[in-house]
């Protein structure tokens, strides 16, 4: 039986398969089209579709940039100005169309969190916490323009044209949004207790709705005069008559509405946001059992100071100032639902990753919605079967508000930081998008650019040997779309593109851009390179429909799997077993050769094998050391001369298959005792143990004359006891005595055994 000395780690039966491609072209392409390759590159300007493909968007510029760090709502009158809710600091910002501003209001609470325009150019401003309406007004005869150029900075004076009174206490904590309906009358939605108040023009209030939610998020009118109303807790959406009698529209799987838009035809669309959970011992969560955010509280000094939002962290009861930031502490992204006039819903969006804090329509009927906590702003087409665009990206971490703009644009108000932009009404007049870094893997020669695209659009590309291109990377060079497509970058193991969209009399469209390239061939690597002994590996089979295929056999055509081999013990089979990689990812032919010691010559055992493994019959081996090699070749994706190759040799192992031999048996029956000696002779490996047994007892442990085993030849010399018997000897057994039978085995270091007897006859 053939044995192995030095033998690697056997791995387990069961494998997990890994799978490659049979072939690696030797020309490889690298296409992006798809929108989720394409929004992992930088947008400027540039819209990239849901469908795939990039467009103009929008013009966005900044109008003006706030001392404060959050903008909380915005609202717009007739002429264009826009009034600001700020909070850190507490203010409300007047904001002229061409970007002159000035503080109007300045609250000695934390935040300003709600505000909106009467048609008698009044505003009402809603603070937080322990938040109070304050009703905003331009001072008669005064001017109505400021000269007060726009600041970024906390310099920026007061308007002292404007007054500020308290027009109404509700006796809340928190006052969330704030609505009017046709008449002027203002309706408050709160917190803690779920309210929507009414307040007259007069200042007359009264409890219009009261929710089993602790929280009423958001208001907004639908055509009718139905009051529609989102709450936190359970994620409702409520239509309520101008009489007051409330109905469920939605219970959204969300747990938190974070804003509201109704179009013209009476569909109304929701955003919600936030995981439902066990009730929240802060803000209970009602009857329908479902929690209020785990929002860890604001903290900041007195009113006007700056204020610190903690993201995360585990609802506790709130404090006297702080109070929880709309939708923060949300998880698992966001949600949009449109709620068709029939009542019945639909959900048209949804992201793992950003979170939508405002609702709006352009010009074109899209839904626009403001997100966070990257800046995005996604335009969404609900009937054209969801399909969205990643309109832009705001210099902010979070869009928190819109509001109308002159001539059918929109203002756009974002939080970290308080920033105001204008958005136009068509695209702007040059986009640009810069792809993500490719990583070839392998240093690498540029081919042609095929680019699929409307109207004018300009590519270029640039290539570098590290990661990140501002690190001496080649300089862009623009590739002639109307020739040869070639792209003129270095050879390099990475690579970028940019395109440039013009507004000209066809709209520009990229639909993707696909970019060949041929890597350098590379020699296949070996990891290692195992042997044992009694084991053979079989091929893996794997049943496909009514077929049995060879996954590791030679079909090029079928997908190449890398699992680990199943084996058998077969004392008679030696088991090669390799790890290699390719970094081409090419198709690979392997060799297996053997080489005593003291030998030259290299024999080959098996050639053109695809498995990674491999079993031969261990007689072709007589008693001896020795190496295996398996070469590995690439030669199946190569033209003839352009294969590479390359090799790896196993740990030298041993093979002994012969048993050793027991010379000079003898034995005698002395005083008593039985006395033997003999020798045990191996013509490889030294003599492991040696046993006993007479008649037929149990085996015994024999150590060799000098105890130590470490030698080709033993010599055994010892005594045993005569095994006592009770029985009297058979009449056949001659009178001289009882016969023992003594029976000795023998094992050399690879468990190759020999036994020899003898038998003794007591006097």
């Amino acid at each position: 039986m053939s044995k192995v000395a030095r033998a690697f780690f056997l791995l387990p039966l069961a494998a997990t398969l890994a799978i490659h491609p049979a072939f690696a072209e030797g020309t490889r392409t690298w296409e992006q089209s798809k929108f989720d390759d394409l929004s992992k590159g930088t947008a400027k300007g540039v819209a990239i579709r849901s469908t795939g493909g990039l467009e103009l968007a929008p013009a966005l510029k900044p109008l003006f940039a706030t001392p404060s760090t959050y903008i909380w709502a915005i609202a717009s009158d007739p002429s264009g100005v826009i009034y600001a809710a700020c909070g850190a600091p507490a203010r409300v910002y007047r904001v002229a169309p061409d970007g002159n501003a000035s503080i109007i209001f300045e609250a000695k609470e934390l935040q300003v969190q709600s505000i909106i325009a009467a048609k008698s150019g009044v505003l009402y401003a809603a603070t937080n916490p322990d938040g109070k309406i304050y009703k905003l007004e331009h001072k008669p005869g005064t001017a109505k323009t400021t000269d007060t150029k726009a600041k970024a900075d906390a310099t920026l004076p007061t308007d002292p044209n404007w007054s500020a009174t308290v027009f109404f206490d509700p006796g809340t904590r928190y006052v969330w949004d704030l609505a009017l309906d046709a008449n002027g009358n203002l309706f408050v939605a709160t917190g803690d207790g779920g309210q929507i108040l009414k307040v007259t023009p007069s200042g007359e209030h009264s409890v219009f709705f009261k929710s089993d939610e602790n929280h009423i998020r958001k208001l907004a009118f639908d055509s009718k005069g139905n009051l529609i109303a989102g709450s936190d807790g359970s994620g409702l959406v409520y239509r309520i008559t101008p009489s007051g009698e409330a109905f469920v529209l939605y219970s959204a799987t969300k747990r938190e509405i974070t804003a509201l838009a109704v179009d013209d035809k009476g569909n109304i669309y929701a955003a919600g946001v936030g995981e439902k959970r066990g009730v929240s011992p802060q803000f209970g969560g009602g009857s329908f059992g479902n929690p209020s955010p785990a929002i860890s509280p604001m903290s900041g000094p007195s009113a006007g100071g700056q204020a610190t939002l903690t993201i995360g962290g585990t609802a506790s009861p709130m404090p006297t100032g702080p109070f929880p930031f709309p939708g923060l502490g949300a998880t698992s992204g966001s949600e949009i639902y449109r709620i068709a006039p029939d009542g019945s819903p639909l959900k048209i969006w949804s992201s793992r990753d950003d979170l939508v804090y405002a609702l709006a329509f352009d010009p074109q009927g899209r839904l626009l919605a403001g997100s966070g906590n990257r800046g995005h702003v996604f335009a969404v087409n609900p009937g054209t079967g969801g399909t969205y665009s990643d309109l832009l990206k705001a210099a902010a971490t979070q869009v928190t508000a819109f509001a109308p703009a002159p001539n059918g644009g929109l203002y756009a108000a974002t939080s970290n930081l308080g920033k105001l932009f204008t958005l136009g009404t068509s695209a702007a007049s040059v986009g640009e998008y810069e792809s993500d870094v490719f990583d070839a893997h392998i240093f690498s020669h540029w081919g042609r650019a095929e680019v699929r695209s409307s109207g004018t659009v300009e590519l270029w590309v640039r290539a570098g040997n590290v990661d990140n291109p501002d690190r001496h990377w080649s300089s862009w060079a623009k590739v002639d779309l109307l020739k040869e497509s070639s792209v003129t970058s270095p050879a390099a193991r990475f690579l970028q593109w940019k395109a440039t969209l013009h507004n000209a009399a066809t709209p520009a469209r990229l639909e993707s851009v696909t970019l060949n390239y041929l890597p350098k061939n590379v020699a296949p690597d070996f990891d290692d390179v195992t042997v044992q002994s009694g084991v053979h590996y079989q091929p893996l089979m794997k049943s496909v429909g009514d077929m049995t295929v060879n996954i590791g056999g030679n079909n090029p055509s079928q997908p190449k799997f890398e699992p680990l081999p199943p084996m058998v013990r077969d004392p008679d089979s030696i088991g090669v077993r390799w790890s290699v990689h390719d970094e081409n990812d090419d198709q690979m032919v392997y060799a297996v050769y053997y080489r005593g010691d003291g030998e030259s010559r290299w024999l080959l055992l098996k050639d053109e094998l695809t498995d990674k493994f491999f079993s031969f019959d261990a007689s072709l081996l007589p008693d001896g050391g020795y190496t295996v090699k398996v070469v590995a070749s690439d030669a199946p994706s190569h033209s003839p001369g352009t294969a590479l190759s390359s090799e790896r040799e196993s740990s030298r192992f041993e093979v002994d298959s012969t048993p050793p031999q027991i010379v000079n048996f003898s034995a005698t029956l002395d005083a008593g005792k039985i006395h033997a000696t003999f020798r045990a002779v191996d013509s490889f490996s030294p003599i492991k143990h040696a046993e006993y047994s007479v008649d037929a007892g149990d085996w015994q442990f024999l150590e060799p004359v000098g105890q130590l085993s470490d030698a080709k030849t033993e010599n055994y010399d010892f005594q045993a006891a005569v095994p006592p018997t009770s029985e009297k000897a058979p009449k056949d057994i001659a009178p001289a005595g009882i016969e023992h039978v003594v029976v000795v085995r023998v094992y050399d270091r690879y468990e190759n055994m020999a036994a020899a007897k003898t038998v003794i006859r007591g006097k």
